[in-house]
C-alpha cells in the first residue's frame, strides 16, 4: 500500500513539474521587436485611468516615493496574462499587479508583417507617500 501511495505521489509530481515548464515557456514566447505595438482602447491614459480607479491606496504601506514596473504580455487575441510588478515597495507590487489583473478589455495586439503577435508591455508606476 505504501508503494501505491508514493507511486501515485510520484505520478501527480510529474504532472506538476510538467505544467510549470510549459508556463515558463509560453511566458517566455513574445515578440518585443514588433511593426505596430499593442494598445489598450483608448490609449495609455486610459490605461492609467483604469489602473487608478481599481488601485486600492489602503492596502499599500510605505513613505516617500515608490515605484514600480509592471509587465504582462498582450496576446493575439488581445488578452492580457503573466502580469508581474517588480520594485522595492512589496505592498505596491502587490496590489499594482492586483489593479492590472480586474482589467478585462481587449487590447489591440501587435503587429508583426501584418500578422497578430503576442507582445510584452511595460508601464511604469510611481506613488507619492507625501
Amino acid at each position: 500500500m505504501k508503494k501505491f501511495i508514493f507511486f501515485i505521489l510520484l505520478l501527480i509530481s510529474g504532472f506538476a513539474f510538467s505544467q510549470v515548464k510549459e508556463s515558463i515557456k509560453a511566458e517566455s514566447e513574445f515578440n518585443d521587436k514588433v511593426d505596430q505595438a499593442s494598445e489598450f482602447p483608448g490609449g495609455i491614459n486610459a490605461l492609467r485611468a483604469k489602473i487608478a480607479h481599481n488601485f486600492n491606496v489602503d492596502k499599500v504601506k510605505g513613505s516617500g516615493i515608490s515605484r514600480t514596473v509592471i509587465t504582462f504580455i498582450v496576446d493575439r487575441e488581445g488578452e492580457i496574462s503573466f502580469i508581474k510588478a517588480v520594485g522595492k515597495n512589496r505592498s505596491f507590487n502587490k496590489e499594482a499587479k492586483s489593479a492590472v489583473s480586474k482589467i478585462k478589455d481587449i487590447w489591440k495586439p501587435a503587429i508583426v508583417n501584418g500578422e497578430k503577435v503576442r507582445s510584452r508591455y511595460r508601464l511604469p508606476l510611481t506613488m507619492d507617500f507625501n
